[in-house]
């Protein structure tokens, strides 16, 4: 039987276009970008052409873009800069975000070098943005505001342009993990005052452990890591070329095809809505699924039952790959912060499907006729 992908948050298939442009790189163009020689000097240029690719599609500076190994390396960095070296004392955060930000957060929470503020959800999904305002206006001391642009299981979108209004309005350093949105939305950050933003390649059909980090040139931040003098004193270690090079062709095919996938993903994404309510009327679905969302992923809530505690189980040995989290923990499986701080109580079972552009009409309605009879 063939498999059905339906866990494109999690990562993409590679583009075989990206895995060409990778190709010279794994092979022949192997020079470390640090030699001095032309044939390191090669992939030097291939690292600064990519920067630039980069930087032009986000509308930022090249200076302003560092080359990581991902989104959690990436939201770490950020978050210690913010800390350690801007002298932010106060963290606003939210229950909702990434364990890469949730962790990082409480770690320095716990050291003591930070409070640590989380905003309310609000009962779509969202967090609560007058909050924040009311939080910012109360302190007396250095705030770091981190929340990321849309959320991995359930697919709420930020109003991100509201939420850097606020922390510019109250002169807090703004971070928001766009994991999810790079490659998917347009960014202009000339005119979005956001401070910090983060991206995996992986997650537009890039190759996985490639990754950025987009510093404001405003900001004055010490080495993430230390040894060399790569990423411009800012993070030692050779560099990852063909990973590199793969992020930025990854990153320019996403955009040249975002207004016309955007569309035709979002419509196979409302047609599995549609038709999961026909089939199974007690279906729900997290978040805000038919408003300010992300138009890969549907969160999708059923009834819990003796058969729907073995849904993803089954979903598994049937070759339907999709993501699961609840609001409680059964055995082994940890539950989903994420749809716990939602639905705090909630026992119903959750499953996330994510999409892209390989995605069918046929694979929906193949999926959707199993879930009738395992739920």
């Amino acid at each position: 039987m063939d498999r059905i992908y339906f866990d494109n948050a999690a990562t993409t298939p590679l583009d075989p276009l990206v895995l060409e442009t990778m190709m010279p790189f794994l092979t022949e163009k192997f020079g470390n970008p640090s030699s001095i020689y032309s044939y390191g000097r090669e992939s030097r240029m291939a690292i600064e052409q990519a920067r630039k690719t980069v930087a032009g599609i986000l509308h930022a500076h090249p200076a302003e873009i560092f080359f990581t190994s991902g989104g959690t390396e990436s939201s770490n960095a950020a978050i210690r800069a913010a800390v350690q070296d801007l002298g932010c004392r106060h963290i606003i955060s939210s229950p909702l975000e990434h364990h890469a930000t949730l962790h990082t957060v409480a770690y320095f929470r716990e050291k003591g070098e930070a409070a640590l503020h989380l905003l309310n959800v609000l009962p779509d999904g969202h967090v609560d943005l007058d909050q924040l305002e009311s939080l910012l206006s109360g302190l007396g001391e250095k705030a770091f505001v981190s929340l990321m642009h849309a959320n991995n299981e359930t697919g709420n979108l930020l109003d991100i342009h509201r939420a850097a209004a606020v922390c510019k309005k109250y002169h807090a350093v703004f971070h928001s993990d766009t994991v999810q949105t790079l490659g998917h939305y347009a960014f202009d950050l000339s005119s979005l005052p956001v401070h910090f933003i983060t991206g995996a390649a992986h997650k537009f059909h890039g190759p996985k452990g490639a990754g950025i980090l987009y510093i404001n040139e405003q900001l004055k931040v010490k080495p993430n890591i230390h040894g060399g003098s790569q990423e411009r004193n800012m993070r030692a270690g050779t560099e990852n070329v063909y990973g590199i090079v793969g992020f930025a062709k990854a990153l320019e095919l996403a955009t040249n095809r975002m207004e016309e996938e955007s569309k035709s993903i979002n419509t196979l994404r409302i047609y599995m809505a549609d038709e999961l309510k026909k089939a199974i009327p007690a279906v729900k679905f997290n978040g805000d699924s038919f408003g300010n969302t992300l138009y890969t992923i549907l969160s999708v809530s059923f009834p819990k039952t003796e058969k729907s505690e073995m849904l993803l189980f089954n979903l598994d040995i049937n070759h339907i790959c999709a993501s699961g989290g609840s609001a409680c923990t059964s055995g082994a499986q940890q539950g989903s912060h994420v749809i716990h701080a939602i639905y705090p109580g909630s026992d119903r079972t959750t499953v996330r499907f994510s999409f892209s552009r390989h995605n069918t009409k046929s694979e929906v309605d193949e999926v959707v006729t199993k879930l009738k009879t395992f739920v």
